[in-house]
């Protein structure tokens, strides 16, 4: 059965980011956008469900995360607009019955993904 999941980890503070507002959406084959869900992560900087699950849409899919709102609500000095405020992350499903797990280690300055485990 496919998965796809996330973790959010904030880099100035080295600990879990809570509280990160992300969407999901489906990119059709048109260039077109479909949501699939919205959510946030929780104290562990996880989503509490995986945000998707069973046999997995091939294509590509973007994942935003509102990284700016995190670090205002910590109360962090930025630049307005801020330098980093929704950073999306592109990436595209192969297998459908893989398992993705796409995660953002963040700061205001920077950011990096990978495909985790």
């Amino acid at each position: 059965m496919g998965r796809l999941s996330t973790h959010v980890l904030d880099t100035v503070n080295g600990r879990p980011a809570a509280g990160v507002r992300l969407t999901l959406d489906w990119i059709s084959p048109d260039g077109s956008r479909n949501r699939v869900t919205e959510t946030q992560t929780n104290a562990d900087g996880r989503t509490d469900a995986p945000l998707l699950t069973g046999t997995l849409t091939t294509g590509s899919y973007e994942l935003t995360f509102r990284i700016g709102d995190y670090f205002r609500g910590l109360g962090t000095a930025l630049p307005e607009p801020a330098f980093l405020d929704h950073v999306p992350i592109r990436f595209s499903i192969a297998e459908p019955e893989g398992h993705y797990h796409v995660p953002l280690l963040a700061s205001p300055w920077s950011y990096s993904t990978y495909r985790g485990s």
